[in-house]
């Protein structure tokens, strides 16, 4: 089965709070507006937070028309031998992103 959509996640270091259900909203929107094609089907939202309220989860999401879900996620220093030499190593991501940083200015 295709999906044919756009899939946007947003991983927070903390708690969830109501507010970035709405920031995901905000990229879904973005991201249907500037992205989809037609024949596309509406973009999904995955927020993956340190830690959730299930009850303040609920009620953030509540009046969203848009499919989107929240979950908790682990860090684990575990990483499967043979996924570690595919994954870019910490100061990689953050030469990449130092690089970036300085095309923007």
């Amino acid at each position: 089965m295709e999906l044919r959509c756009y899939i946007v996640i947003e991983l927070k270091a903390g708690k969830f709070k109501p507010e970035f259900a709405g920031k995901l909203n905000f990229y879904l929107s973005a991201v249907d507006s500037q992205l989809k094609r037609d024949g596309d089907n509406q973009s999904i939202g995955i927020l993956l937070c340190k830690k959730k309220d299930k009850i303040e989860a609920e009620y953030a999401l509540r009046d969203i028309n848009k499919p989107m879900g929240i979950t908790e996620y682990k860090l684990t220093d575990a990483i499967p031998e043979n996924i570690k030499t595919k994954l870019p190593s910490i100061e990689e991501l953050e030469n990449e992103l130092i690089k970036k940083e300085k095309n923007r200015r």
